[in-house]
């Protein structure tokens, strides 16, 4: 059984099939980019694409599917399945950056604690296998309540613009 979530207004345009498009790239071809190089492809700002940091090698973007608000992902430019495939740089940066990454949640949002994790493989639960993402999300004590128990939903206090805004404004200065 999944949880749903429930989202403002702003939400609705993927309610009624615009956003189907977007749903489909997790289920791409094997030879299609995935959403993340869809993303990054796309031409558009990173305000729009709710990217929150780049470096040189990878970058950091809003969880469009959160589980709570200030989820974000950390990820490599370069799209790749597996930590294995990192080559040293990345590997340097990507960590870097999910550091980087935690300390901006802790200042946005003051959580009592923080999830990160990889899921890699489909069998993992990961729905972009083919594109390396380290999820950062805030936690907080007694977080869960009654709407996931009795309605299998979630709420979510802010939408991804202001979520972004938030980490944005909290990501630590590179020395």
């Amino acid at each position: 059984m999944s949880i749903d979530r429930i989202w403002s207004g702003w939400r609705s345009a993927y309610v009624v099939g615009e956003g189907a498009d977007s749903r489909a790239a997790f289920d791409r071809g094997a030879d299609a980019p995935s959403v993340f190089t869809q993303l990054l492809e796309s031409g558009l700002s990173d305000d729009e694409t709710h990217i929150v940091h780049r470096g040189p090698t990878c970058f950091a973007v809003m969880n469009a599917f959160p589980y709570t608000s200030g989820h974000l992902m950390v990820l490599p430019y370069r799209e790749i399945a597996d930590l294995a495939m990192l080559d040293g740089a990345e590997t340097a940066e990507l960590w870097a950056s999910v550091t980087a990454a935690v300390g901006a949640v802790r200042v946005a949002y003051r959580p009592d604690g923080v999830n990160v994790g990889l899921n890699l493989g489909r069998a993992s639960g990961g729905s972009v296998p083919s594109h390396l993402h380290v999820h950062v999300v805030p936690r907080w004590t007694g977080d869960s309540n009654f709407m996931s128990a009795i309605a299998n939903a979630q709420t979510l206090p802010e939408s991804l613009a202001e979520s972004a805004r938030k980490v944005r404004d909290a990501w630590p200065e590179s020395p």
